[in-house]
């Protein structure tokens, strides 16, 4: 079972049973080396459907001193590609360290060669959509 670690809209049981018809189970834990920031979403259609147009994003910068708490969420292939539908453009999905010494899927900015090649390989560009 995939982990999604959320720092975000995902933790929240309105959005979680609107995109998986159920809550997820989560744990807290942290996202390592990666620094917490805003972006402005371009899409007009999910900024109205959020209610905001800014929204919460993690950016790699390799230092451990870094962490973004959240939440660990377990949750199906299926889930995950329903979650992989439902984040905007700006967001790519990359395997991450987390606090607890797991490893999940987080949705950062940019590219990993933005990143300068973050942890982990890049599965959903944002472009791909």
């Amino acid at each position: 079972m995939p982990i999604l670690f959320s720092y975000g809209t995902l933790q929240d049981p309105a959005v979680q049973l609107e995109l998986f018809a159920r809550r997820l189970v989560g744990n807290p834990d942290e996202v390592i080396g990666f620094k917490r920031s805003e972006l402005r979403i371009a899409d007009p259609e999910f900024a109205v459907r959020s209610g905001r147009d800014t929204h919460a994003i993690v950016l790699y910068t390799g230092r451990p001193e870094d962490r973004t708490p959240g939440t660990a969420l377990e949750l199906s292939d299926a889930e995950l590609a329903a979650a992989d539908a439902y984040e905007p453009a700006e967001y790519t999905r990359i395997r991450a360290p987390l606090a607890s010494g797991r490893e999940a899927w987080v949705y950062a900015g940019g590219t990993p060669t933005q990143r300068n090649a973050g942890p982990g390989e890049s599965v959903r560009s944002g472009v791909e959509r």
